[in-house]
C-alpha cells in the first residue's frame, strides 16, 4: 500500500512538474514580441495618439483595435521567417533581391529610424524638461546610459531592461481609467469618421505608420536569432508576438481615450505645442505631482525601449547586408561595425534633438513617412514570405490571398491618407 501511495505522489509531482517546466520554458522564448510592441508604444505614438484625441475626440479610436490583427500578422511572418530560415531580414532581402534592392530597403528602415530616434530622444528631453533638466544635459546621461548597457551586456540583459522600463507605459492604462470618458459621446464620434478631411487623413496616416514600422520588422527577426531560438520555438514565440500586439494598440488606444476626455471634450479640435501640454491630460487626472510623474515614467519607459530597438535594427541590418557581425554577443572589439552604427544613430539623434525642432510635428511626420513607405515594407516581407519559407511554412493558398487582400488594403490606405493629408 505505501509503495503505491509513494507511486501516486511521484506521479502527482511529475505531472506538477510538466506544466512548470513548460511555463519556465515559455518564460525563457517570451521577450522579442514584448520587446517590440513596448517600443511600438513609444513617444511618437504616444503624441500621434495624444493629438488624434485633442483634435478629433474618439473618432480615430476604432482604427486602433484595428490595427491589432493587421500589426500581429505582419510581426508574426517576421517570426515565422527568423526561425524557419535562420537569417536576418536583410540577410533574406540580400539574398532574394541582391544588393541593391538590400540597400534600397536599408535606406527605407534608415529613415524610418533616424526620425523614430530623433522622436524618442525628443521624448525623453522633454521629460527632462518637466523637472527642469536642460536638454543638453538629457541626450548625454541617456545616449552614454544606453550605449555603456548595449557595450556590456548580451542580448538577454538588453531584453530585460527593455521589458522593465516598458512595463512603465501600462500607466497610460490607468490615466484612461481615471478619465471617467463620455461613452455616449464615444459612440457618436466612432460613427461619424470625416473621410474627407485632410487634416483627418493626416493622423489616419500618422497612426497607420505609428504602429507598422520598417524597424519593427528588421528588429524582432534579427532579436530572435540573437536570443538563440529555433524553430522548436515557433508556437510560444507567435503567443509572444500576440501578446504584444494586443498589449501595444491597447496602450496607445489609452492615450488616445485620455487625451479625447482632457482635451476633446467638445467634440475636439485642439492641437498640441509640445510635451508639458500633453502631460495636462495626466495632471488634469491624477493631480499635478502624480500625474506628472506617472506620464514622465510612462513615456520616459517606452522611449528607452525604442531608442534600444531603433539603433539595434539599423545595427543589425547594417550587419545583414554587409555581410559584418552584427550580434550582442560579440565584443565590441570583434564587432566595431555593429556598436560604431549603434553609437552614431545616438549621435546624430542627440545633436537633431539639441537643434530645438519641434517635437509633435516631427512624431506626426515621421508617422506618416512610415505609412507612405508601406508599400515597401509590406511588399518586401510578403515576397519572402511566398518564397523564402519551407513548404510547410509558406505563405500561399487561401491564407495567402487573405493576407495579400490585407496588406495591399493598409498599403493602399497609408499611401492615399499620408500623400492626401501632406498635400492637402
Amino acid at each position: 500500500m505505501s509503495n503505491g501511495r509513494t507511486a501516486d505522489v511521484a506521479g502527482w509531482r511529475a505531472g506538477m512538474m510538466l506544466p512548470v517546466a513548460r511555463l519556465r520554458q515559455l518564460a525563457a522564448i517570451l521577450g522579442p514580441g514584448l520587446v517590440v510592441m513596448l517600443a511600438d508604444t513609444d513617444a511618437g505614438s504616444v503624441i500621434t495618439a495624444a493629438q488624434s484625441g485633442a483634435q478629433w475626440g474618439y473618432r480615430l479610436l476604432l482604427l486602433q483595435l484595428l490595427i491589432i490583427p493587421l500589426l500581429f500578422v505582419v510581426q508574426e511572418l517576421t517570426v515565422r521567417l527568423a526561425l524557419c530560415t535562420g537569417k536576418g531580414y536583410g540577410e533574406l532581402v540580400r539574398a532574394r533581391f541582391g544588393r541593391t534592392l538590400a540597400w534600397c530597403s536599408m535606406l527605407t528602415l534608415g529613415v524610418s529610424c533616424f526620425g523614430a530616434l530623433a522622436t524618442e530622444m525628443s521624448g525623453l528631453a522633454g521629460v527632462g524638461q518637466l523637472y527642469g533638466v536642460p536638454v543638453w544635459l538629457s541626450m548625454l546621461l541617456v545616449g552614454g546610459l544606453i550605449f555603456f548597457m548595449v557595450c556590456t551586456g548580451s542580448y538577454r540583459s538588453v531584453e530585460r531592461v527593455a521589458i522593465l522600463f516598458g512595463v512603465f507605459e501600462l500607466a497610460f492604462l490607468l490615466v484612461a481609467w481615471h478619465a471617467r470618458p463620455d461613452y455616449h459621446q464615444m459612440a457618436a464620434q466612432l460613427r461619424h469618421m470625416p473621410l474627407a478631411n485632410h487634416d483627418y487623413l493626416y493622423l489616419l496616416a500618422a497612426n497607420l505608420g505609428t504602429s507598422i514600422m520598417p524597424w519593427t520588422v528588421f528588429y524582432q527577426q534579427s532579436a530572435l536569432l540573437d536570443k538563440g531560438l529555433t524553430l522548436g520555438d515557433l508556437r510560444a514565440a507567435r503567443l509572444d508576438t500576440l501578446l504584444g500586439a494586443v498589449l501595444c494598440q491597447v496602450i496607445t488606444a489609452a492615450v488616445l481615450v485620455a487625451a479625447a476626455a482632457a482635451f476633446g471634450s467638445h467634440g475636439g479640435g485642439m492641437r498640441l505645442d509640445d510635451i508639458p501640454q500633453i502631460a495636462q491630460a495626466f495632471t488634469s487626472v491624477l493631480g499635478e505631482h502624480v500625474g506628472r510623474m506617472l506620464f514622465a515614467m510612462a513615456l520616459g519607459g517606452g522611449a528607452l525601449v525604442a531608442t534600444i530597438v531603433v539603433c539595434l535594427s539599423v545595427a543589425w541590418a547594417l550587419g545583414e547586408v554587409t555581410g559584418r557581425h552584427h550580434s550582442l554577443e560579440l565584443h565590441p572589439r570583434e564587432a566595431p561595425w555593429f556598436y560604431s552604427a549603434f553609437g552614431l544613430m545616438l549621435l546624430a539623434g542627440g545633436v537633431l534633438v539639441a537643434s530645438g525642432i519641434n517635437l509633435v510635428r516631427l512624431s506626426i511626420a515621421t508617422g506618416v513617412v512610415n505609412a507612405v513607405l508601406l508599400p515597401v515594407t509590406l511588399g518586401f516581407l510578403f515576397w519572402l514570405a511566398r518564397h523564402e519559407l519551407p513548404p510547410q511554412h509558406r505563405l500561399r493558398g487561401g491564407r495567402a490571398v487573405v493576407i495579400g487582400v490585407i496588406f495591399m488594403f493598409a498599403a493602399g490606405v497609408g499611401l492615399y491618407a499620408g500623400l492626401a493629408g501632406a498635400l492637402g
